[in-house]
């Protein structure tokens, strides 16, 4: 059985929150309980993390699982439910638009908002996609986040070397 020991410590080291897992899909938010400046470089280090993951799970048990990932930013209603387990909970037009970030993607990939860009694309490397239709929105301009600059040079997820388990 192939197994990865690496644990994501992205709620402790990113200050991130998981809010639920829905299905297969897992909702993480990166201003909660308390607002932070750089929170969708936070989100994006979380998605290459995740995607470089799955590629070195993927060459290591000749697999092929791919992952969607979604990613928007914005403003959010945010809600505790419960009195003795208590959970979060996200609602509003954010997440509205985060969703059809995931579900509209493309497998294996990193999809964002044009306003989540805009806050990333002076550290990371993207492509656009173009439009897509959004459900009461219409049709709304999305990228692809590719990997990280360094030094103004785009290192590209998919180009990074294969990593061995220690």
């Amino acid at each position: 059985m192939c197994k990865n020991p690496r644990v994501f410590r992205h709620r402790e080291c990113q200050g991130l929150e998981k809010i639920k897992t829905i299905g297969d899909a897992y909702m993480v938010v990166g201003c909660l309980p308390v607002q932070r400046r750089h929170h969708a470089s936070a989100i994006a280090e979380m998605a290459l993390d995740m995607q470089t993951e799955i590629l070195n799970f993927n060459r290591k048990c000749h697999e092929s699982f791919a992952m969607r990932i979604g990613i928007h930013s914005g403003l959010a209603i945010a809600g505790v439910i419960g009195t003795h387990k208590f959970i979060y909970d996200r609602w509003g037009d954010t997440v509205n638009i985060a969703s059809p970030m995931e579900s509209h993607g493309v497998p294996g990939r990193i999809q964002v908002s044009s306003t989540t860009y805009s806050l990333l694309q002076p550290s990371y490397c993207f492509e656009c996609r173009g439009p897509i239709p959004i459900k009461g929105k219409g049709e709304m301009l999305v990228y692809l986040l590719n990997g990280r600059k360094q030094d103004g040079i785009c290192t590209p997820l998919f180009d990074l070397p294969f990593e061995e388990e220690v």
